[in-house]
């Protein structure tokens, strides 16, 4: 009975209003931006509507660690990506200004996929070697400017709750720029929303913010970069409760 009447409150009510406020967050993030107010408003706005979608679907969020990092302080953050929900708990929660590492495929979502773009978030492009190169050069010129970036580094959802191996992209780009990493781990979204459901079920999602880890020192090499891959990997992982599929 509880489940039915969720489901009516969230189709009735929850669904309608949240997609009114996309649909208006996506049009005053464009018009923000167009304005050249894509590092401010092109973050706070999404942040506010990222909240609503976890306080109208009665998702309790729990943060643990924000006295690690420093608001004035650019980082790469490495996050494990169990749902779809994972967006709106780092949009919402991880208070940190920062853009996104995104498959270049969103850019097709209405309104919100174009807004993304102007907002500058990183579209990442593996079509071909010259896109990947344009997609690293773009993520250089918008770190230049002291931002942070937030990637899933697995790639995509995970789809049986149990973290995969990272790719290397961002730990390229934080090498490149000497940024340290943190990693941030995401316990309860795969619950709340998997990937192969639409359904949203009310419960519980905890961000763990770890402490920095910095560059390690001397001259870049692939083994240094493997290994602060391995340390960000394990760091993530000490705290992850994996959840069965």
């Amino acid at each position: 009975m509880l489940r039915t009447l969720l489901r009516i409150y969230q189709c009735v009510i929850a669904v309608p209003i949240l997609a009114v406020a996309t649909f208006l967050t996506a049009v005053f993030t464009i018009i923000a931006c167009a304005f050249g107010l894509s590092r401010s408003l092109g973050y706070y706005l999404p942040h506010y509507w990222a909240k609503l979608w976890c306080i109208l679907m009665f998702v309790k969020v729990e943060v643990t660690g924000r006295e690690n990092i420093d608001k004035h302080t650019s980082y790469v953050f490495i996050a494990n990506h169990q749902g779809a929900y994972d967006i709106f708990l780092i949009f919402g929660y991880l208070n940190h200004n920062f853009k996104w590492m995104m498959k270049k495929s969103l850019e097709k979502i209405p309104f919100v996929g174009y807004a993304c773009k102007v907002s500058k978030h990183i579209m990442v492009d593996r079509s071909s070697a010259t896109a990947i190169q344009q997609t690293m050069e773009n993520a250089k010129k918008i770190l230049q400017g002291g931002m942070s970036l937030v990637v899933f580094p697995e790639g995509s959802r995970t789809p049986d709750g149990k973290i995969k191996p990272f790719k290397r992209g961002a730990f390229m780009l934080a090498t490149e720029f000497g940024l340290p990493i943190v990693p941030l781990t995401i316990n309860g979204s795969f619950s709340v929303m998997k990937k192969s459901s639409f359904a949203i079920n009310p419960g519980k999602i905890t961000l763990t913010i770890h402490k920095p880890i910095p560059q390690p020192e001397g001259e870049k090499s692939k083994e240094k970069m493997e290994e602060l891959m391995s340390e960000s990997f394990e760091t993530i992982k000490s705290t992850l409760k994996e959840s069965k599929s």
